[in-house]
């Protein structure tokens, strides 16, 4: 990918069509649309499918809808404010077909009365799937707080055995 250029690329997977965009060499983005729409670029974004870094996004990904794939190991480069960098981070070491809950995420960071901030922050995640939000659920077990929609985090956990209350 050129230096300054910000590459996209549509992926379609089980749960919809994602957003895939990158510059530098890392991803920044991979999103769901909202209420039904397919995600949109931004102006000035070039499409391209082909680039190295996109192909990839889209192999892994195909990796972990097929159950192949439980991590991934693309560069990301997320942007956010410190306390959301932070956040991301901590939702990165929740093992694939693991949950845990926003105070325990919380706790995890030194701030255990932060849960509510924690919330806000996975809901800004502009990485879904790679930055695994939808392994965050609430203190009772319920399937809370997923910008894609709580069927689509239903559906994420159930691929990876995940589900609250499922049985093994």
């Amino acid at each position: 990918m050129s230096a300054d250029a910000t590459h996209f690329t549509h992926i379609d997977t089980p749960l919809g069509p994602l957003l895939a965009a990158g510059r530098d060499g890392a991803l920044f983005m991979l999103e769901f649309g909202s209420r039904g729409r397919a995600p949109r670029a931004a102006p000035g974004w070039i499409e391209r499918p082909a680039a190295p870094l996109l192909r990839a996004a889209r192999r892994q990904l195909d990796g972990y809808f097929a159950g192949r794939r439980r991590d991934f190991d693309l560069p990301l480069c997320p942007e956010g404010t410190p306390f959301q960098q932070l956040a991301w981070q901590a939702l990165r070491q929740i093992p694939y077909g693991e949950t845990r809950s926003y105070g325990q995420q919380a706790a995890l960071l030194g701030r255990p009365r932060a849960a509510r901030a924690v919330g806000a922050a996975n809901g800004r995640n502009p990485i879904v799937i790679m930055i695994p939000c939808h392994r965050v659920i609430g203190s009772g077990g319920a399937l809370t707080g997923f910008a894609a929609g709580l069927d689509r985090k239903a559906r994420l956990l159930r691929l990876e055995g995940a589900m609250p209350g499922a049985q093994a």
